[in-house]
């Protein structure tokens, strides 16, 4: 769902619309249901009590919608299998509300160094995270919406696309969703940096960038249908993946214009 705050601010820092403030109140239930279980686990121990947890996503800046969307956390300083438990057990409760209570698990030190990838981890916590248990790992600072942010965030698109390759087509509809996704995420930075301006929405990324790459209309919008949940066939999918498919083609144009991460 499009965050209608994010954008640029007039410095040009990024800016969204992610607030505790701005959980809807269909999901209030839910996120308490969550902190409290998390918090739960940290007075027994079986987490570390500088543990954290937080929310991102369309919940997080008030869009989601019931029945639609997910619960989407991160979890800090926790490990996998506690967090994959939480995860199930919170969406088992919450089955008729939300589609899953996704959590992923980050590293407690995923956001640091010079690297391309821990500075998109640091603007990801930043600007659209929010803390519901514990502290952010990151400061204040707010970060730049800009290729180093771009890429940041999707400078991966060609080992992703390697991944998928490598994968095959047995679930497609599922691969089709993840490639979908990810590979519009990247078009997003590619339309943010060519056009002065900042989105990770999707939908906005295929409408925008199908005017500078007319010749990719068609599997944009095939990428979209994706993401919204039109099941993938295999043959789509290899096309999609393939040498002179729309993956390789909006990779091609973000090594170009943005970069990609080092190897």
């Amino acid at each position: 769902m499009r965050d209608p705050h994010e954008g640029l601010t007039t410095d040009g820092c990024i800016r969204t619309g992610a607030s505790r403030d701005r959980v809807p109140p269909a999901f209030e239930q839910v996120v308490l249901d969550a902190t409290s279980a998390f918090d739960d686990l940290r007075r027994r121990e079986a987490i570390d009590t500088d543990a954290a947890l937080l929310l991102y996503g369309s919940v997080a800046t008030g869009m989601a919608e019931p029945g639609r969307s997910d619960v989407d956390l991160v979890a800090i300083g926790v490990e996998k299998e506690h967090a994959a438990a939480l995860a199930q057990e919170l969406s088992d409760a919450h089955r008729s509300l939300c589609r899953e209570v996704a959590i992923t698990v980050a590293g407690r030190h995923d956001h640091e160094g010079p690297g391309d990838e821990a500075y998109g981890n640091r603007v990801f916590l930043r600007h659209y995270c929010v803390p519901l248990l514990g502290h952010s790992p990151v400061g204040d600072d707010r970060f730049p919406g800009d290729a180093r942010a771009a890429r940041g965030f999707n400078g991966d698109i060609r080992r992703a696309l390697d991944r998928w390759r490598q994968a095959g087509t047995t679930d497609a509809a599922a691969l089709g969703r993840l490639v979908g996704r990810k590979t519009l995420l990247a078009t997003a930075g590619l339309v943010s940096v060519t056009e002065g301006m900042w989105s990770t929405d999707r939908a906005t990324a295929a409408a925008r960038w199908r005017r500078h790459r007319p010749d990719l209309a068609g599997g944009l919008d095939q990428l979209l249908a994706w993401c919204d949940g039109a099941p993938a066939s295999a043959k789509d999918l290899r096309d999609a993946v393939g040498d002179d498919g729309v993956v390789s083609r909006i990779a091609e144009d973000f090594a170009n214009r943005i970069g990609l991460w080092d190897t």
